[in-house]
């Protein structure tokens, strides 16, 4: 069921797919939102409660003024405090979500008993960034077939979630390109102290193949980080996408041991 929550004068949506278990925080990747966790959500059945937040900037959620990791955290911050779950709640993310998962673990150690990192890194890769498809990235189109398509090889996987505009004058992306962009700015300096700082279990899921996350650096990031076990899949960066059935299995495992 979706719900909103008011932050100041913005808007926060998320979905809760309730049940009476435990309460996991799923915070999705960039160029994303919420609804991606349906499929771990029916996975878990009633011994999780997920709750699956549109992060700001996306899906449902309103824009913000900027785009830091503060920022994010302290939505994810304001969510939690607004479900009051009487202690703290197991956190997991993707990619952009895992980053902030790390970020908010670090930041409020009592609201997160255990940690789930799918593959989101503590470096940025070497080389070109697979990001720069979005500063020629249209927002909205008059149509939803003209968005799709000035999408170009993107349109097809976004096409799902496109929202209509307010007024019907057009379609519009779960994102903006340029909100990416900025948020993409705020990972520069290496994150190993922010990595490091949170003491609760953790899992770090890992496509093997990634390039957003390379093998040395998983490795290093398991090693350095005390209580902090490994799921390597054989996928490349979206592995929630890639490999469902594995990773469902591999979140599942560890709540398990909670």
């Amino acid at each position: 069921m979706r719900h909103e929550l008011k932050i100041d004068d913005r808007t926060l949506s998320y979905l809760d797919f309730g049940g009476p278990g435990r309460l996991l925080l799923a915070l999705h990747g960039g160029l994303s939102e919420g609804a991606h966790y349906a499929g771990l959500a029916a996975s878990l059945g009633d011994a999780w409660r997920v709750i699956a937040p549109d992060q700001r900037g996306h899906g449902d959620s309103d824009r913000a003024a900027e785009y830091s990791r503060r920022g994010y955290v302290c939505d994810a911050v304001a969510l939690l405090e607004h479900l009051d779950p009487g202690g703290p709640v197991a956190v997991l993310g993707f990619s952009l979500g895992g980053i902030n998962a790390y970020h908010l673990a670090a930041a409020r150690p009592d609201l997160v008993a255990a940690l789930v990192n799918v593959d989101a890194p503590v470096e940025g890769a070497e080389g070109p960034s697979p990001f720069d498809f979005l500063h020629h990235l249209p927002y909205t189109a008059p149509t939803r077939e003209q968005l799709v398509a000035a999408c170009g090889p993107f349109g097809e996987s976004v096409a799902p979630s496109l929202r209509q505009l307010p007024d019907g004058s057009g379609w519009r992306l779960p994102f903006h390109p340029q909100d990416t962009l900025a948020t993409l700015a705020e990972f520069r300096a290496p994150q190993w102290d922010v990595w490091t700082a949170s003491r609760c279990p953790a899992l770090l899921i890992h496509g093997r193949r990634s390039q957003a996350l390379p093998q040395e650096q998983a490795d290093a990031m398991t090693a350095r980080r005390p209580g902090t076990s490994y799921a390597g899949l054989d996928t490349g960066h979206f592995v929630p996408f890639e490999d469902p059935e594995g990773f469902d299995d591999a979140v599942a495992a560890f709540l398990a041991t909670l």
